[in-house]
């Protein structure tokens, strides 16, 4: 079952989006969800991400902070970088440790830009941003984000744009530190990105490697680069597909995927 696309305009997104994803009509897009085409719920949110500013710096609770607050559940999530103009960067973490009376005030002030620890990417870099990491991700970058399905975003700082911030939530939640998770470096051949505990995550190229992922699905099939073949029907970047096997997926020759599947689904 092919996903349906839903479109997100944002202050810092693009109207140069690659015309794989459709004609946008000269909107601004900053991000791409995919979505059950009747609207069922599901337990994984896939995004395409088009930067062209910094996005708002910002942090997530995790699943015990938003069940506190009456939420379903908190957010972590996976970054995929796609393409990055030269100089982009993420901010992760902070240089500095810093007290929830630090953090607010770097907050007001705009220090807190300073204060970020902003990392060049390049493509095929990759990153999970825990529950209660600092981040913001830079301009000049395409992305595709995995994540818990909620949209729950405490804004600390967002460089004067007139958007509401929240920083009693979001103080609350954050964790002020340097980033240091095992789970990001560079996305090489056939390899798992992330094991856990909300969803795996694998980078594959080859039938092979599709036959030894294992679990049952549903799977998020995402095509990056190249054609691939799906029950003698071809998909491309700007597609997100939702299987309840893998065996119909057939990867060209030069074909780059990302497949996901829920942890406990």
């Amino acid at each position: 079952m092919k996903l349906d696309k839903h479109f997100v305009e944002k202050p810092w997104g693009r109207i140069d989006v690659p015309a794989a994803f459709g004609d946008l009509g000269g909107r601004q897009i900053g991000e791409i969800w995919y979505e059950a085409p009747d609207g069922a719920p599901l337990p994984i949110l896939v995004k395409w991400l088009f930067t062209s500013e910094k996005l708002s710096i910002q942090v997530h609770p995790s699943d015990a902070q938003a069940q506190q607050r009456g939420l379903p559940s908190g957010k972590e999530e996976c970054w995929y970088i796609v393409d990055a103009e030269p100089g982009a960067v993420l901010g992760m973490g902070t240089l500095q440790p810093m007290s929830a009376d630090e953090l607010r005030a770097a907050s007001l002030s705009g220090e807190i830009e300073q204060l970020m620890d902003w990392k060049p990417v390049q493509p095929g870099d990759f990153f999970y941003i825990p529950a209660g990491t600092v981040h913001a991700i830079g301009a000049g970058i395409t992305l595709v984000e995995v994540q818990q399905y909620a949209d729950i975003t405490y804004r600390l700082y967002d460089y004067g744009r007139p958007r509401e911030l929240h920083l009693d939530d979001g103080v609350a939640v954050s964790k002020a530190t340097s980033y240091a998770d095992a789970r990001s470096g560079r996305a090489e051949g056939n390899m798992r990105l992330v094991d856990g505990p909300f969803f795996e995550l694998d980078h594959v190229n080859s039938t092979s490697a599709l036959a030894r992922i294992n679990g049952d699905g549903p799977f998020w099939v995402i095509p990056i680069k190249g054609e691939t073949q799906i029950g003698g029907v071809a998909a491309g970047p700007g597609e997100c597909l939702l299987l309840e096997s893998l065996a119909p997926v057939v990867p060209g020759p030069n074909a780059t995927l990302l497949v996901a599947r829920a942890a406990d689904y």
